[in-house]
């Protein structure tokens, strides 16, 4: 677009009709006054999280399901309304959130640490300090609240695979060295073989408690979509069949209600860049595809160094039409990456265990094939279009700091 129309096309964005009345309805970090088909779950971490009320530390609690079920949603709603009540009744509670899968903010023990300490109101640098020293901080801000104290660490899973179980296990023990302050985690997952492959000690202290939130089904995220629509949308901006669409895109992706809504806020974007006066079911299979180009991307950026290192010559292998590849040529690749990158090479068998996490994320496809007596490899090609494949690549380059 030239310099010159910009100005104009901004005051034409502004006088034009929104399909919207409140796009914040739509939004993932929304919690509705009321959440739908969740009522068994609330009311159990409701029972377990009670005793906080009576300044009494509650037993940890582990929630696990998987992505859109409303675990978030449902234990930051419990949040909101303890600390409804804790603010009329006086009660000395407070409760804290935290997404550990933010970068730069819990992927090591230090800067999770360093930034429960800030949430206390205890300024912690980013780097320099003894781990040590930034626990004692946070010990002595947990001391100085004089209060019950619920963490919630969303996506805990995450922090786990980048900085190792031994810092939940301290966590969950912290209590033994607090005097005037007692602290309860909640853990929430979308893994749900997660626990199982934690330390047993960690396991037990973390999962004292346990929530499983199963997936919506097709007439449920229908029931949702329809609720949030009405509040996000203006009467009659929405085509007859898109809820229905949109419940079945997300009913697909195993019951995911927040992808469910995604999809129907980026449609209306989609539409009212078009001058729509409604959202229609094509706008639905337009957003499907922008929306899953960029979780692919998301998904590349927010994965560890050595997953990144291990998909960078697949990709390059793949753009310069070298596929099918084999576990072992990748091996080989892979090392030159890490020389590159200057990082330290995983095993072989390692390798092959992303190489079996990037075929189930559905960026790859790792046929098994018999090779004889030599035993078996698997044949590896790439699921991404030529443009997603050179965008990510682009992205790794930069990720791994590899020069062109």
């Amino acid at each position: 677009m030239p310099k010159n129309n910009i100005d104009s096309f901004f005051e034409k964005f502004i006088t034009q009709d929104s399909i919207f009345e409140n796009k914040t309805y739509l939004q993932s970090n929304y919690v509705p006054g009321d959440i739908d088909h969740r009522d068994k779950q609330i009311e159990s971490i409701a029972q377990i999280l009670a005793p906080a009320l009576r300044t009494q530390r509650p037993s940890n609690l582990f929630v696990y399901g998987k992505t859109g079920t409303g675990k978030t949603l449902s234990c930051r709603y419990i949040a909101e309304q303890m600390r409804g009540v804790a603010e009329k009744q006086d009660i000395p509670l407070k409760i804290v959130y935290l997404n550990c899968k933010l970068k730069k903010v819990a992927d090591t023990e230090y800067r999770l640490i360093a930034e429960l300490a800030r949430l206390f109101g205890k300024e912690v640098p980013t780097t320099g300090l003894p781990t040590d020293e930034v626990y004692n901080i946070f010990f002595d801000a947990l001391n100085k609240e004089e209060k019950v104290i619920i963490a919630i660490l969303d996506e805990v899973d995450q922090l786990v695979q980048k900085a190792g179980d031994e810092i939940i296990y301290n966590l969950t023990r912290i209590n033994s060295e607090l005097q005037k302050t007692q602290l309860s985690l909640i853990g929430i997952s979308n893994d749900l073989m997660f626990a199982n492959n934690l330390d047993p000690r960690v396991k037990s202290s973390l999962s004292e408690e346990e929530i499983v939130f199963p997936p919506y089904n097709a007439i449920e995220i229908q029931e949702i979509l329809r609720e949030r629509a009405n509040d996000a949308f203006k009467e009659g901006a929405i085509e007859q069949g898109v809820i229905n669409k949109c419940a079945a895109y997300a009913a697909r992706e195993h019951g995911d209600a927040r992808r469910a809504l995604e999809l129907l806020r980026v449609a209306g974007e989609l539409a009212e860049r078009k001058n729509q006066t409604k959202v229609l079911t094509e706008n639905i299979d337009e957003a499907e595809n922008k929306i899953e180009r960029d979780r692919l991307i998301d998904m590349v950026t927010t994965h560890p160094k050595q997953f990144q290192a291990t998909l960078h010559p697949i990709l390059l292998m793949s753009n310069q039409g070298k596929t099918p590849l084999q576990t072992g040529d990748i091996y080989e690749l892979y090392k030159k990456t890490c020389d590159q990158a200057n990082m330290r090479p995983l095993t072989q068998r390692r390798i092959s265990d992303i190489i079996g996490e990037l075929d189930m994320l559905g960026i790859i496809n790792a046929k098994v094939i018999s090779k004889g007596r030599f035993g078996r490899t698997r044949e590896i090609t790439v699921s991404l279009t030529p443009q997603i494949e050179e965008k990510i690549i682009r992205l790794l380059n930069k990720e791994l700091d590899i020069e062109q």
